[in-house]
């Protein structure tokens, strides 16, 4: 045990960290590596590698990702958003490289190869952009010369751009969504929400009208007649043949005909071998993650941090209740992985980082004048660096 007396960096990070957040996140990476033993040695056998192969990755990415999860956790306000600046830069350069140099997968460029690992540059954009337009609006509130507002319009028309180049219309929703929530959250008028949405919705109908591939997926969703939904009733057999308790640990059989059951339809392969009582144990921990950083958020007074909590909660709960929504056949099909169980990663590092973000934001320090605790991101904010 370590004393309330020590004044170590570990001893400061463990009487500080919010320990539930930690052990939620925890059980999350480790419960993606064992459910990647279900779900990858079936897609493994029909791409002719090792039938663990996928398993292995998953299990090597995990230990960087652990690392960066509590390396962030140990992080400041202040140097959250240094980092987030320096990602944010580093992934606009990625995104733009991936436009040229990118490997080509089903018609989309959003992958690129360093070191001899292939990179999703649009992970990483995603909880860097989360902190600095938290920051911007944070500034714009506090100080009136600051055209914050402005910046994070800009910010988002190019991290949009760049993602529909690709395209990647999926990560471009969930980046809207977030970025419109920071916006409501920092007291945004009614008018002013109202316009959002209509340009949200135009947004939608454009996708509609001008992407193919959208429009074949809202089509079948519609009215699944119209072409093939093979995957997403492959995903809604797979939950009907586990039924509550599920059929037992690889003892699947849907699943070896489910395309990508280790990536985006991981859900879909859970719900078969362990059933639904575990697919529910699974939503309890995303809903007590939410939940429980929302709290955090509006019990802050700091606008940078309650923002930026906020944003980065409302990011990891969105995305995994897209691929959630999409499993269960309740929306149109996107490639968005559920954060920590699917395999990738690109995605569970960056997963890591969100993580992180919102350890750090939501951890406690001894009140300068006194033995009182109180939130680390109370701290106020001066600059961005």
């Amino acid at each position: 045990m370590v004393s309330r007396a020590d004044r170590s960096r570990f001893a400061e990070w463990l009487w500080t960290v919010d320990h539930y957040l930690l052990a939620a996140f925890i059980l999350l990476m480790v419960g993606g590596v064992v459910l990647s033993f279900a779900a990858s040695p079936p897609v493994a056998d029909r791409l002719g590698v090792e039938t663990f192969f996928f398993v292995k990755r998953q299990a090597l990415f995990l230990i960087p990702a652990l690392g960066i999860m509590l390396a962030g956790s140990l992080l400041t306000p202040r140097l959250v958003r240094r980092v987030a600046l320096l990602l944010f830069a580093v992934s606009l350069v990625a995104l733009v490289a991936t436009l040229f140099l990118g490997m080509e997968a089903k018609g989309a460029r959003r992958w690129i190869y360093i070191l001899g690992f292939s990179l999703q540059p649009s992970e990483f954009l995603k909880p860097a952009f989360v902190v600095i337009v938290a920051f911007f609006l944070s500034e714009s509130g506090r100080r009136r010369e600051v055209p914050g507002v402005l910046f994070s319009v800009l910010l988002f028309v190019i991290c949009a751009a760049l993602l529909i180049a690709q395209p990647d219309f999926g990560q471009t929703m969930l980046l809207g969504m977030v970025w419109a929530g920071l916006f409501f959250l920092n007291g945004l008028p009614w008018i002013a929400i109202g316009g959002l949405g209509v340009a949200g919705l135009g947004g939608l109908a454009a996708a509609y009208a001008l992407l193919p591939h959208v429009t074949n997926r809202v089509n079948r969703f519609l009215d699944p007649d119209s072409g093939d939904t093979y995957q997403v009733d492959t995903a809604m057999e797979s939950f009907l043949s586990g039924g509550w308790f599920g059929r037992g640990p690889g003892e699947g059989t849907v699943k070896r005909i489910l395309p990508d059951s280790h990536t985006d339809f991981i859900f879909a392969v859970v719900g078969e071998e362990y059933g639904a009582i575990v697919c529910m144990l699974i939503v309890s921990v995303f809903a007590f993650i939410v939940i429980r950083g929302l709290l955090h958020a509006s019990r802050d007074q700091d606008a940078f941090s309650r923002l930026a909590t906020a944003g980065l909660t409302v990011l990891f709960g969105l995305q995994a209740t897209i691929n959630l929504s999409v499993n269960l056949n309740m929306m149109p099909p996107k490639g968005m992985t559920l954060p920590f169980i699917s395999y990738g990663g690109s995605s569970l590092l960056s997963s890591a980082m969100v993580a992180g973000g919102i350890l750090a934001l939501t951890r406690k320090r001894p009140h300068p004048r006194g033995g009182d605790v109180v939130t680390i991101s109370r701290l106020s904010p001066s600059s961005l660096l």
